[in-house]
């Protein structure tokens, strides 16, 4: 009877990189698991192997199957609690059960390569993952570490970073880490998206010394900075309104939110900011609109995504949203508001504005017909304005922001 799963860390230099104790584990074991590289290092084994297909969940079942009655080893590359397997299998089997014995990680290897300290890097895998969102989460940061996959590949992040400007990095690739044809250096990202790579990568990005770039900070930016429909200046949500807008959405990092009549995308941009780690969903029924939110996107590094539909027949393919801002509704405010009642997660925040008073009691009354707790604020601000020397204050249009809540929203995420 086996009590004990070894989970052991390989790296590209395959048994002959493994601690003596590793060794032995391997050998004495019955049966060993992994992937087919890792399994190839050991073709002399006499026991079992079984390789890992088909998804974590069928690797663990005919783990299961196997681990009380023989000893079993499970080979993974690295760290294997370094966004690797053995995570997983800890919660599926229990720590009690699972013992993980780590071998370097290709990102401690990577910066051991480039000479550089790693405590302060940015930890980010796209392996199996999809790059949206990664503009945000990485823009402003000293160092980052990316681990990669062959949909995104060195080239592909080279050419995403570029897409947003991001050119005050420069990448450090490194190739078949501790493998007899590893290969480490340097790109330029203009140079990254033309070059081709072996599928074994890691890419660290480094801001240049040199580069000089305004930092984006807080939230709530000049509505100059957006790009917006002229003569319809006016339309975009005034930066006063946006900064309680935003604090009524009381966003987590990682927040699922939907913005409707996104219009620039003013408010889609800021949000994707904040919620770093979510999913920022624009939805925009003008095409006029389009080229303004593609501006904002890459010029304030925000990478939400743009849908060109009306609401809320453009809301049915999306995941249920933790916060949702109805900007514009196009004439169906209250089928979107019935709508996004429905889907909001708990605790889930529903945030309208309005200038007109039809609106906002239109507001009010589908929220209260939904069961949701709601609240309206009215925002009239005035800025200063040059006059002969002197400062005289021009008042702006009033705005009326109704808030939403769900009344289950004990079990809100904050």
């Amino acid at each position: 009877m086996a009590d004990i799963i070894y989970i052991i860390g390989i790296g590209e230099d395959g048994a002959g990189g493994l601690t003596p104790d590793s060794l032995g584990k391997v050998h004495r074991s019955e049966v060993l698991l992994g992937g087919e590289r890792q399994l190839s290092f050991f073709n002399t084994y006499q026991g079992e192997k079984i390789v890992l297909k088909n998804g974590l969940k069928a690797f663990a079942d005919k783990l299961e199957e196997v681990w009380k009655e023989r000893r079993a080893v499970v080979l993974a590359s690295g760290d294997p609690l370094f966004f690797g397997i053995a995570g997983y299998l800890v919660r599926r089997f229990g720590p009690e059960h699972v013992e993980v014995i780590p071998h370097y990680s290709s990102v401690q290897l990577a910066f051991a390569r480039l000479g550089d300290s790693w405590q302060d890097a940015e930890l980010v895998s796209l392996h199996g993952r999809p790059i949206r969102g990664l503009a945000q989460r990485i823009d402003g940061k000293r160092k980052i570490a990316l681990l990669t996959d062959e949909v995104n590949s060195p080239a592909v992040i080279g050419a995403y970073l570029c897409e947003f400007g991001m050119t005050e990095y420069e990448a450090f690739v490194c190739e078949r880490l501790g493998g007899e044809e590893e290969v480490c250096r340097f790109w330029e990202l203009d140079e990254l998206e033309k070059g081709s790579f072996a599928p074994l990568n890691v890419v660290i990005l480094r801001r240049k010394t040199e580069a000089v770039r305004e930092v984006r900070r807080g939230f709530a930016y000049p509505d100059e900075t957006f790009q917006q429909r002229r003569p319809e200046k006016g339309l975009i949500t005034k930066r006063e309104v946006r900064a309680f807008v935003l604090s009524e959405l009381n966003l987590s990092e990682d927040a699922v939110v939907w913005d409707i009549g996104s219009g620039s995308g003013a408010v889609a941009a800021e949000c994707a900011r904040i919620a770093r780690l979510g999913k920022v969903y624009a939805l925009e029924k003008s095409a006029e609109n389009l080229p303004n939110m593609e501006a904002n996107r890459r010029k304030f590094r925000a990478d939400f995504e743009i849908i060109h539909d009306t609401a809320p027949r453009g809301l049915n393919r999306l995941p249920d949203p933790d916060a949702v801002f109805i900007g514009g509704s196009g004439g169906g405010l209250k089928e979107i508001i019935t709508l996004c009642a429905q889907r909001l997660r708990p605790g889930g925040r529903l945030v309208i504005g309005a200038i007109t008073i039809e609106t906002l009691y239109s507001s009010m009354e589908s929220l209260k017909l939904e069961g949701m707790a709601a609240e309206v604020t009215q925002i009239q601000a005035s800025r200063g304005k040059p006059i002969l020397g002197m400062t005289r204050f021009e008042g702006m249009n009033p705005v009326y922001v109704v808030s939403g809540r769900r009344q289950d929203c004990n079990n809100a995420k904050d």
